[in-house]
C-alpha cells in the first residue's frame, strides 16, 4: 500500500509539472501563448459580464536581433530573462503577462480603465529604458521596448479584435521610431499618444 501511495504521489506530481511546462515558457517564465489564448476569452467574457475595462499590451523588445548577432544568444537569453523579470515586477499580481514568441510579449490587465492601462504601459516603457541589463559587470544595452496597447470595449468586443488592435499599434509605435508607447485609436478618437 506504501508503494502504490508513493507511486500515484509520484504520478501527481509528474502530472503537474507536465501541465505547468505546457502553460509556462522555459526560459522566461512567463505564461506562453497558449496560455493567453485559453485565458483572455475567458477575461473578455468576464469584463463584458461585470462592465469593467481590460486591457493588453502587445511589445516587443527593440533592435533585439542585435544582442543575439552581436553578443550571442546566451546575451539574448540573459536580455528576456531580466526583461520578464521587469515585466513582472511592474505588472499586479492578477495581470497575466506572456511571451508571445521570440522577444514579443503579451500582457493582459483585469479591471482597469483605460486611461490607467496607459499609464502603466508608459510605466514599463520608461521602466525598461532606464533599467541596467549587466551581467558579469559588463552592461549590455540600451534596452528599449515598443508597446501597442487596446482596450476594451473601445477597440473591440472579442479576443481577436483586442488582439489585433494591440498588434497594429504595435506596428505604428515600431515605425514611429520605437521606444514609445501607442494606445490603439477607437471611433471618434485620433491614434493614441507617440512616448519616445
Amino acid at each position: 500500500m506504501a508503494e502504490h501511495s508513493r507511486l500515484a504521489i509520484a504520478s501527481l506530481r509528474l502530472k503537474e509539472n507536465l501541465r505547468r511546462q505546457a502553460l509556462k515558457d522555459s526560459l522566461t517564465g512567463l505564461y506562453n501563448r497558449r496560455f493567453l489564448m485559453e485565458t483572455i476569452e475567458h477575461s473578455v467574457s468576464r469584463a463584458k459580464r461585470h462592465s469593467s475595462g481590460l486591457g493588453v499590451f502587445m511589445l516587443d523588445i527593440d533592435h533585439f536581433k542585435v544582442f543575439n548577432d552581436q553578443y550571442g544568444h546566451g546575451i539574448g537569453d540573459f536580455v528576456l530573462t531580466e526583461f520578464s523579470s521587469l515585466l513582472q515586477s511592474v505588472l499586479r499580481k492578477e495581470d497575466i503577462a506572456c511571451r508571445y514568441g521570440g522577444e514579443e510579449f503579451t500582457v493582459l490587465l483585469v479591471d482597469t480603465k483605460r486611461e490607467l492601462i496607459a499609464g502603466i504601459a508608459h510605466k514599463l516603457c520608461e521602466f525598461v529604458r532606464n533599467h541596467s541589463f549587466h551581467i558579469n559587470r559588463t552592461e549590455y544595452g540600451p534596452v528599449t521596448v515598443s508597446i501597442g496597447v487596446a482596450t476594451f470595449p473601445e477597440n473591440g468586443s472579442v479576443f481577436e479584435q483586442l488582439l489585433d488592435s494591440a498588434d497594429k499599434a504595435l506596428y505604428e509605435a515600431k515605425n514611429a521610431g520605437r521606444d514609445r508607447v501607442v494606445l490603439a485609436a477607437f471611433e471618434g478618437e485620433g491614434i493614441g499618444p507617440y512616448v519616445p
